[in-house]
């Protein structure tokens, strides 16, 4: 969802194919688990593809995001692309599905509440704390132990949650920091054939392992949307356990991820600048799927329409990040906005 240019790194530098790549297989992923969801209450299958994906998509995101971020030291031009295109969306988008839902639902009173991230909203609020406190965990010596520290902590505190989402921006911290801390020769030796044919069985174990667990597996624990402390049945203190495990699975199954992307330019690499468009339209689609209904034939839930469900996800979420649908809607996701910034005349800050 981020671009190569986040965090303020030259405009002339070429794009790699390989993070577009990564960024367009990541958000496929994103839209397969959001229409999977209404899959896995019958089908263990479903379920057990549904908590692999969710072990680890979100936190590749984060990842990849944080690595985009190592350059960013709030910089006038890198401020200012940071507004522009991560807090101008946010509130754009945070309007615009409260509006959705009060059409949707037919509640007019919904309130628009700024500080509480609707859906998938709250990735954009993360991404700005998270990228505006960037040169504090650059400036630390141990900056992932204490990320994760943090997380821990948090996972163990029943108040972290609501505004602006904070517990899943504590939960995925980590990650983002990890990225921080990631350069270009760390993805070149991960994508060797000999780490590309150990992700095989790692994958495959991981696969087996979610389809042993997933009749009693609360999926809650991948979205990180509230404490542990707030877990039924789960003592408070089991966050400074889960949370590192959860971590270090979530870093195994990115890296397997990660060591298959493919390096060269595909017919998909285009995409991967699109998918912030991605991200924030599809919302509108699988809300859409729940509010009126659309899983409830039958037949949707049979393997071959499961596979049906799997291929309107790709297809959908591919055209949203495709040119024409940027090209509309660029003044709400990517807008310049020249005239409320002051000239900075330097170019190595935008």
């Amino acid at each position: 969802m981020t671009r190569p240019r986040d965090g303020g790194a030259s405009r002339g530098r070429a794009r790699d194919p390989y993070f577009d790549n990564a960024k367009y297989l990541t958000i496929v992923l994103v839209a397969c688990g959001h229409a999977w969801e209404p899959l896995t209450y019958g089908s263990r299958a479903a379920t057990a593809i549904y908590l692999t994906v969710y072990a680890f998509h979100m936190p590749a995101f984060a990842l990849i995001s944080g690595y985009f971020s190592r350059s960013f030291d709030m910089a006038p031009g890198r401020v200012k692309r940071l507004l522009t295109g991560v807090v101008v969306p946010y509130l754009v988008f945070e309007v615009a599905y409260t509006l959705f839902y009060r059409w949707a639902q037919d509640d007019p009173g919904y309130p628009i509440s700024l500080l509480d991230p609707w859906y998938v909203m709250w990735f954009l609020a993360a991404l700005f704390i998270w990228r505006v406190t960037t040169p504090l965990w650059l400036a630390l010596r141990h900056p992932v132990p204490v990320a994760l520290a943090v997380a821990a902590l948090a996972s163990i505190s029943p108040e972290a949650g609501g505004d602006l989402g904070l517990q899943r921006v504590l939960a995925f911290l980590p990650f983002f920091v990890v990225g921080l801390t990631l350069r270009p020769d760390h993805f070149t030796r991960l994508r060797t054939r000999r780490n590309r044919l150990v992700a095989l069985p790692v994958a495959a174990f991981a696969l087996c392992t979610a389809y042993a667990v997933a009749p009693w597996m609360d999926a809650e624990w991948f979205y990180h949307r509230k404490s542990v402390a707030k877990l039924d049945g789960v003592p408070s203190w089991a966050g400074l356990l889960t949370t590192p495990a959860l971590f270090g699975l979530a870093l195994v199954l990115t890296a397997c991820f990660l060591a298959w992307v493919p390096g060269r330019r595909t017919w998909f690499t285009t995409l991967g600048s699109g998918t912030l468009y991605g991200y924030l339209l599809h919302g509108f689609i699988i809300k859409s799927s729940r509010f009126w209904d659309w899983y409830d034939h039958p037949w949707l839930h049979t393997p071959l329409g499961e596979l049906a469900v799997t291929a309107a996800a790709v297809l959908m979420i591919t055209a949203l990040c495709t040119e024409p649908v940027r090209r509309v809607l660029r003044a709400l996701v990517e807008p310049r906005m020249d005239w409320a910034f002051r000239r900075t005349g330097s170019s190595a800050a935008s």
